[in-house]
């Protein structure tokens, strides 16, 4: 098997990437990885016509893993202006987690923001109760910046989200 390929996606991608990111967040499926939000949110992850804006938009570039044609994985990133990009929606296809894509997406993430949006740093979002998932950012020399934001849509009990960055 070939490693997968990383490049920008296209409308044409969003019918078969939207499912692999619901896999990989939500329901059952989603608790065969290990960076699943199935045990803290349920619904709808994403649906394909924000993905499509994400897609239009001049600010933002989604990149895709694809193996043999077929979407796996994918990751976010958003100028954000003043220097600073935003990374989100990391995901792997649950059963191929633990293998290295999502650092190569990471990567693949920050070249980006300093390439083509000029970023010299680069922050994210990740749930507090999600120790592990900081842990593994940690590790990829991203660090807590001290600032919680509030999680972008109501639920009960609450959610916060812990700020990370990393200077590119």
């Amino acid at each position: 098997m070939l490693d997968p390929v990383i490049r920008t996606a296209v409308p044409a991608d969003l019918p078969n990437l939207h499912p692999v990111i619901e896999r990989a967040y939500r329901g059952d499926a989603a608790r065969a990885g290990w960076t699943h939000e199935a045990d803290l949110l349920d619904g709808e992850r994403i649906d394909r016509a924000a993905l499509a804006a994400i897609v239009a938009d001049p600010a933002a570039r989604l990149l895709v893993a694809v193996d043999g044609g077929v979407p796996i994985g994918c990751v976010q990133v958003s100028d954000h202006g003043g220097g600073t990009a935003y990374l989100g929606l990391l995901c792997i296809e649950p059963l191929r987690q633990a293998a290295g894509l999502g650092r190569r997406l990471i990567a693949a993430a920050e070249t980006t923001a300093r390439d083509t949006f000029g970023a010299h740093r680069i922050e994210m979002t990740v749930i507090e109760n999600r120790t592990e998932l900081i842990a593994y950012y940690e590790r990829r020399g991203y660090a807590r910046t001290g600032e919680r934001r509030d999680f972008p849509i109501a639920v009960q009990p609450p959610l916060f989200m812990t700020v990370l960055a990393k200077p590119l």
